[in-house]
């Protein structure tokens, strides 16, 4: 079992930075490969980046890459998510989640999900 509480969501100007944390609790965390998803209003859930349980490979979507970083500190039990040069379309619920599988960006193989935080992006 492992809880996933997100957080660092907000209001930011287009161009702005925000960096997310999702804070873990409960079965040892490392073991883990870890997830970012969003979803927007009146949208599907998306994938947005992932990290191996060792943090030695990371993926992005298209959307985001060269934008958004994707890191975990283990002894920490975080995973973060830093995002740079927001847009207004980064505007979303973002979720974090963690699998027992391998990195994955295939929603139904994350086991645990957060409750997700919000990220807004003016214009």
């Amino acid at each position: 079992q492992v809880q996933l509480v997100e957080s660092g969501g907000g209001l930011v100007q287009a161009g702005e930075s925000l960096r997310l944390s999702c804070a873990a609790s409960g079965r040892t965390f490392s073991s883990y490969a870890m997830g970012w998803f969003r979803q927007a209003p009146g949208k599907e859930r998306e994938f947005v980046a992932a990290i191996s349980w060792g943090a030695g490979s990371t993926y992005y979507a298209d959307s985001v890459k060269g934008r958004f970083t994707i890191s975990r500190d283990n002894a920490k039990n975080t995973v973060y998510l830093q995002m740079n040069s927001l847009k207004p379309q980064d505007t979303a619920v973002y979720y974090c989640a963690a699998s027992r599988s391998v990195m994955t960006r295939a929603e139904g193989r994350y086991d645990y999900w957060g409750q997700g935080t919000q990220v807004t992006v003016s214009s």
